[in-house]
């Protein structure tokens, strides 16, 4: 076949050349590539509860912290007179300048048009037989006639003193328990002994249940059964029994409600990590690290948690509520911190005999609880659906 002769005779000048049209880069075009972290807080910052959830942390976190110091009481501070006055006070006008308010258990209180309390009138005289009580303000006269129903409220005159108007607590915002206690005190304190709770909860998960779980799930055969079987003992053994064991050796308190929640509450956890490590152990990349060598500690340590610390994360995250809300129902039980330190289950419990007639003794303990767990499940479905990677988009 006769090969076609080459032209040569065309001149090849710059000017023939043009520079080809510069296209967008396909990483332009699909976004900006994230890692699994930077995904997974791209996707939690789209869960508007549970960014709700971490302010209630942050802000829990705060006040148990630094609550206490701006307070002038403390846990344990005692005042009789002020005992049960509720956090919204309604007042009653005497004169010009004098306030009294006057509770159910129809003790007459001194206080200022704004609601800051002063004293308790002990001037008072009984008259059982007209069902009269007769209270002296300010060489003033109040007589409360309880013979009818509703009772009335008088002056000296026989005038009826209505209700001048409700005012919140000043001195004590979340009122005063039986003892005259300050209740907002003793919720910080709580708030204080939860946390520790959820901390310790969240050490003993994350060390060991995440170390036994893999350990076990790793090394497999006998070791796996064994370990398996200890775990499902110690599991059998309700908490109560244990609380009770701990309580005759180092008495109630948080110390007791810390070391059974550290020892009870890695259960879950480690059978969740061998389930993980069971279906990682056969990857490519263990046996790649076991040929060139690395040991089993190396390999659990370096290579198998590392790949589900996600799911620890979440795991970690959802079962620190259900370890405050085991301390608040062992102090509601007499079994946990007991008095005259303060915690959110002895308070729910102290408010119980009084319920009908302060009910605000239980709600704000009862507030707190419910707030801090449901707080801490935000957290923790926000992370489940953040971390997950089937869920990537």
């Amino acid at each position: 076949m006769d090969m076609e002769k080459v032209d040569t005779s065309i001149q090849i000048t710059p000017e023939l050349w043009k520079p080809v049209e510069k296209h967008r880069d396909v990483q332009e075009i699909t976004g900006e590539s994230l890692t699994h972290w930077q995904d997974g807080w791209r996707r939690f910052k789209q869960n508007r509860l549970s960014l709700f959830g971490i302010l209630i942390m942050i802000f829990l976190i705060l006040v148990a912290i630094f609550g206490p110091y701006f307070s002038p009481y403390n846990y344990s501070d005692q005042n009789i007179d002020f005992k049960s006055m509720p956090p919204r006070l309604s007042i009653r006008k005497l004169n010009e300048n004098t306030y009294f308010y006057l509770d159910p258990t129809m003790g007459l209180f001194k206080i200022t048009e704004d609601g800051r309390l002063l004293e308790k009138t002990k001037d008072v005289r009984e008259e059982s037989l007209d069902k009269k009580r007769i209270y002296n303000i300010d060489d003033e006269e109040v007589i409360l006639d309880y013979n009818t129903k509703p009772y009335r409220v008088l002056n000296s005159k026989g005038e009826e003193i209505p209700v001048y108007k409700k005012v919140f607590n000043k001195i004590h915002p979340f009122g005063t328990d039986d003892l005259g206690r300050d209740l907002c005190v003793r919720i910080i304190y709580g708030a204080r002994i939860s946390l520790i709770v959820g901390l310790v909860s969240a050490i003993s998960n994350l060390t060991v249940g995440v170390l036994y779980g893999a350990i076990s799930g790793y090394i497999g055969g006998r070791t796996d059964i064994i370990m398996m079987r200890i775990r499902e003992i110690l599991g059998s053994i309700p908490r109560l029994l244990y609380v009770i064991i701990l309580m005759l050796i180092f008495g109630s308190g948080v110390k007791t409600v810390a070391i059974t929640i550290g020892l009870t509450s890695w259960l879950g956890m480690s059978k969740m990590v061998r389930g993980q490590i069971l279906s990682l152990k056969e990857s490519e990349y263990v046996l790649a690290a076991r040929t060139s060598g690395a040991s089993t500690w190396r390999i659990i340590t370096r290579h198998l948690i590392p790949n589900t610390i996600g799911i620890i994360i979440v795991e970690a995250a959802m079962r620190i509520p259900n370890s405050i809300f085991t301390e608040a129902s062992l102090s509601f039980v007499g079994l946990g911190v007991s008095a005259p330190q303060a915690s959110w289950g002895t308070l729910s419990n102290e408010a119980l005999p009084s319920l009908m007639t302060y009910p605000y003794k239980l709600f704000f303990p009862a507030l707190a609880i419910s707030l801090t767990v449901l707080s801490f499940n935000f957290v923790g479905d926000g992370l489940r659906d953040a971390l997950d990677p089937r869920l990537r988009k």
